[in-house]
């Protein structure tokens, strides 16, 4: 939501404020409505009791722009990225992993593990990695 006073809705949230409108305006029974948006019939009379109350502004997520729950702590990951570099180049993503647990008390989540951007800032060797060899046709 914006401070002008207008609302910014998903494609999602869009479509849902179409079928929630069309059952506030008794043009869509609720179960028809439950069925497109793959929820139940007492979940739409929620949504159109908060679009009554609120308009489009009830249907947004009240989720957004708040942190995550499971966000870890400023810093860690870089802190964990700056070990492995340090100490750990030659190790697999998961010994590494494992190591910094270990060793430093650094448990890193699994999505953050498995995270590309964590994975690309890391040079593993790969020891199963082919190598082409450019050979000059004499």
């Amino acid at each position: 939501m914006n401070t002008t006073g207008t609302t910014t809705l998903s494609m999602h949230e869009l479509d849902r404020l179409r079928v929630i409108q069309a059952v506030a305006e008794r043009q869509l029974k609720p179960g028809r409505a439950a069925e497109r948006l793959h929820g139940s019939v007492r979940q739409i009379e929620r949504l159109v009791m908060r679009y009554r109350a609120d308009g489009a502004r009830g249907l947004v997520s009240g989720k957004r722009a708040r942190t995550s729950n499971h966000r870890s702590p400023d810093g860690v990951a870089q802190r964990a990225l700056a070990l492995i570099r340090e100490r750990y180049a030659d190790f697999g993503p998961t010994l590494a992993c494992e190591k910094l647990r270990e060793c430093h008390g650094i448990e890193l989540l699994k999505r953050i593990r498995r995270c590309s951007i964590f994975r690309k800032s890391l040079t593993f060797l790969n020891i199963n990695q082919r190598f082409e060899i450019f050979v000059p046709i004499t």
